[in-house]
């Protein structure tokens, strides 16, 4: 069946993740499926599903092992949900969790499946790594040898440098430049100044240490290895700590990234629960929100446009599919790969320019007022593990329009390959 009688709406119940640490650090020993099956676990226990078989578990990494290739199925067997649970494994970049919940969400809207969780997982202190590829054609070759002598020969061809370890790419294969080194350059395109980023960062620093103290997260995050809160953040930063760090991708007087104002390599999970009304309201478990529409887009990096800036295109084609403004939005959460990312959305959006020749549209899409945008801070202060972050922010938007009213939330979230995953969540 592809769809039901009717079309049902799609619940967020809310989530649960793991503390993000940084990359290397607290979560070393640990790997994807250990960290992924914590997420999931806390949502079992905090909506006491264990036991209870869900119609799909959608889940992915940006980096993982060959071998995780049932990851998000391997993680759901060990969550303590029914086995009889199925899951999948995706993966878009950054976006990867959003888009599971756009796709749990289609599930449960068309009537397939009525509760799924949507999830994602990172970690860079488990890197795949691998060795060259004339290694690897070396050991292929002589395991199809059908004798001693077969297999044997390919070894004369053995060499020491067959044994350098080559680690995951961090660069775009179309431009052979890093995120960093791109968003630098979307910085100076668009005359996003260093001051305005360290300002960005310390601000959502300050807010998430707000955050905590006021236990917005008591629900929302589960201890894992120790750690309790996410240890990236930095309550006591401040603008003047900021304005020492050196510039880490262009390294002239020119670059303006610098470590505070970018986010840091991470480690981490999130999980969220989606389910239509009536399996909620069966379970007595109140709906935090609605996650009512969603849109993706893809910008050409290489040739035409800065390679995070696809939601600047893809949050004006969710507004028009609903009517909207950005003034009718009382939480807007964008992704904070970096703060001159962030800072280029914001000023394309006020641009007529940008909006005549880009978005077709007969004026700036609009200014997004600072107090509702990352009201409790965001990946520049918890991390960003890659394919952690939408459930991470999902969760919480859910969350803060329940506890402090509102109507309606955006999510923007930018992704490596020149695309964006968008979504509006309403209350």
């Amino acid at each position: 069946m592809l769809i039901g009688s009717q079309l049902r709406r799609v619940a967020i119940l809310g989530g649960s993740r793991i503390p993000f640490a940084r990359g290397m650090g607290a979560y070393a020993p640990a790997g994807n499926q250990e960290m992924l099956t914590a997420a999931l676990r806390g949502v079992v226990a905090r909506f006491g599903l264990q036991g209870v078989r869900l119609g799909e578990v959608a889940a992915g990494a940006v980096v993982k092992h060959s071998s995780q290739w049932n990851l998000a199925r391997e993680s759901a067997l060990g969550a303590g949900l029914a086995p009889e649970t199925p899951a999948l494994d995706l993966q878009r970049a950054c976006g990867t969790s959003l888009e599971a919940a756009i796709l749990v969400g289609n599930k449960i809207a068309l009537g397939q499946i009525d509760a799924g969780i949507a999830a994602g997982v990172d970690s860079v202190s488990d890197a795949p790594i691998v060795y060259a590829r004339p290694y690897q054609q070396l050991l292929l070759e002589s395991a199809r040898g059908r004798t001693l002598g077969a297999r044997l020969k390919p070894w004369l061809r053995l060499r020491p440098a067959f044994f350098r370890p080559v680690a995951p790419a961090v660069s775009e294969p179309r431009t052979g430049l890093s995120m960093g080194e791109s968003c630098e350059r979307m910085a100076q395109q668009w005359g996003i100044g260093r001051a305005d980023q360290d300002a960005l960062a310390c601000e959502s620093h300050r807010r998430a240490a707000a955050a905590y103290a006021a236990g917005f997260y008591r629900d929302l995050v589960v201890p894992f290895l120790g750690l309790e809160m996410d240890n990236i953040l930095r309550p006591d930063t401040s603008l003047e700590k900021l304005a020492k760090l050196p510039p880490v991708f262009d390294r002239s007087p020119a670059g303006t990234l610098t470590a505070g104002n970018s986010t840091p390599l991470t480690d981490g999970a999130a999980a969220v629960l989606l389910a239509n009304e009536d399996w909620a309201r069966e379970r007595g478990l109140p709906v935090q929100a609605w996650l009512t529409t969603a849109a993706v887009a893809a910008v050409d990096f290489v040739g035409h446009e800065g390679l995070l800036m696809a939601p600047a295109y893809a949050v004006p084609r969710l507004l028009a599919a609903r009517g909207l403004t950005l003034a009718d939005f009382d939480y807007v959460e964008i992704h904070e790969a970096f703060a001159a990312q962030v800072l280029c959305t914001l000023q394309a959006w006020e641009s007529a320019e940008f909006c005549r020749e880009r978005l077709g549209l007969a004026a700036p899409l609009g200014r997004i007022d600072r107090a509702r945008l990352n009201v409790v801070g965001s990946s520049l202060a918890y991390g960003h593990p890659f394919a952690a972050t939408g459930a991470r922010i999902l969760a919480t938007l859910a969350q803060l329009l329940a506890q402090r009213g509102g109507k309606r939330g955006l999510v923007s979230i930018c992704t490596a390959g020149g695309m964006g995953v968008t979504a509006i969540v309403e209350r």
